[in-house]
């Protein structure tokens, strides 16, 4: 069976899963601002549109396509195992959707001392390289952007209400660490 089939089913399905079973109840203090469908309508139309079109023109010819081919698979791979550990570190304070909820604290170990948002960083680093395996610019361009983009409102709106929950313990945090990567940005 295909590398990339079996490795985006797992990651298709482990995003499903989440969805349904780590969404914060509106009690929770849940301010997602619809980021989440943003996100998922933004992630949808971006890969059917880069999949659609990753016979284009733009496609690279090289004889190292199958070096591209696993470059991109291994990203994706590398990407799932940031986002999980940023999950499983967070434990039960994870959700799919914008939320605090009571007794929450801020976690600032393991990844979480360089990064404010690994997950994130996981997920587009997969996406990343799921534009990779394409072997086409355009299709890499389509895949990425807009999910950049998306997750880049995410991270505003999640910041924001972070900041109004924790006040000067959540701008020190912010102080010290990278949003997405560490020493870049």
């Amino acid at each position: 069976m295909n590398t990339l089939l079996i490795i985006s089913t797992f990651w298709v399905v482990s995003e499903i899963i989440l969805s349904r079973l780590k969404r914060a109840r509106v009690s929770d203090n849940h301010f997602d601002k619809s980021s989440l469908k943003i996100l998922w309508s933004t992630i949808t139309v971006s890969v059917a549109t880069g999949i659609i079109l990753k016979n284009t023109n733009f496609a690279v010819t090289s004889k190292y396509i199958t070096i591209i081919y696993y470059s991109g698979i291994t990203l994706i791979c590398l990407g799932l195992i940031i986002r999980w550990i940023a999950i499983l570190k967070l434990k039960k304070s994870f959700t799919v959707n914008v939320s605090v909820s009571q007794n929450q604290e801020i976690v600032q170990s393991g990844i979480y001392k360089y990064i404010r948002h690994p997950a994130y960083s996981g997920s587009l680093l997969s996406f990343f390289g799921l534009g990779i395996v394409f072997n086409n610019f355009l299709t890499l361009t389509i895949i990425f952007i807009p999910t950049l983009f998306s997750f880049i409102y995410r991270i505003h709106i999640e910041e924001k209400l972070l900041t109004q929950v924790f006040g000067t313990e959540y701008t020190n945090y912010c102080q010290n660490t990278w949003k997405l990567i560490p020493k870049v940005y």
